[in-house]
């Protein structure tokens, strides 16, 4: 069994007014096979602790520690992370314009396994990946998200997710953007890699529609940069009836970490 073990993780960022403590103290513990939701409001950090744990530069870590099986993450570079088993699916996927979706998925495979995988077996992988998530032949010779809608990027990114086989997957509010249809499909990827490797699954959202295909086992509130509530699936169900009001209203004293308005939408 791996474990990913967050220990009260302090993370600033620079903004036009200056540092910014945005994670104050998150613990966090994730085993293999285990599904952690992590909801709360804009501006609460939730998008700073998945690019934290997967070494967005933009993030500074002054206090705590991030552990994969007693491994030091944060001593890793990016690829390392990757090669460790660690997997972000990105909020905001990028575009990489001249490099294939096909390249782009054998030398990522590559890199991991230390080793290329049979030309046979990789292709006929990628091929039923892609059947699964109902993505058309011709999207494996396009440029990595290039043209892509934004449903079409985040069956991208689960595409990667199935073939690259991680130990734990950062899911970063996966379902924005999505109509019913793409959040079913995307779901059920999400689902495939879990039920086939015992995938450890960290997933944040807003919202608890996700929810009704990716079943947690655990769900935890973020509020002004700290775990504020833990719980089973029926605290979700609690904030979709109730919001994070209750939340938002104990932790309001705390101006220090909360997100200008302007800032949210890039760190939180």
């Amino acid at each position: 069994m791996s474990t990913l073990a967050i220990r009260d993780l302090h993370v600033t960022v620079e903004t036009d007014q200056g540092t910014k403590e945005i994670l104050r103290g998150v613990d966090l513990t994730i085993n293999t096979g285990e599904i952690h939701a992590i909801m709360g409001p804009n501006g609460s950090g939730k998008s700073t602790l998945a690019y934290t744990i997967s070494g967005h530069p933009k993030y500074t870590v002054t206090q705590g520690s991030i552990t994969l099986d007693g491994e030091d993450v944060l001593s890793m570079t990016v690829d390392e992370r990757a090669r460790a088993g660690l997997f972000l699916a990105m909020q905001y996927p990028v575009e990489i314009p001249g490099v294939t979706n096909t390249n782009f998925l054998r030398t990522a495979k590559t890199a991991i396994d230390g080793e290329a995988p049979s030309i046979r077996t990789w292709t006929k992988d990628v091929k039923t990946a892609m059947s699964n998530l109902k993505m058309d032949s011709s999207f494996a010779a396009r440029n990595v998200n290039e043209g892509f809608s934004g449903g079409e990027k985040k069956r991208n990114e689960i595409l990667q997710l199935e073939l690259l086989k991680p130990k734990f997957a950062v899911l970063d509010e996966t379902d924005s953007g999505l109509d019913i249809d793409a959040l079913k499909i995307v779901s059920e990827g999400v689902n495939r890699a879990h039920d086939n490797t015992n995938l450890g699954v960290l997933l944040i959202t807003h919202y608890t529609r996700i929810l009704r295909y990716i079943k947690p086992q655990f769900v935890h509130v973020f509020v002004a940069g700290r775990v504020a509530e833990e719980g089973g699936p029926e605290l979700a169900e609690q904030l979709e009836e109730e919001g994070y009001v209750r939340f938002v209203d104990e932790s309001e004293s705390d101006t220090d970490a909360v997100l200008p308005d302007d800032e949210t939408a890039s760190v939180g």
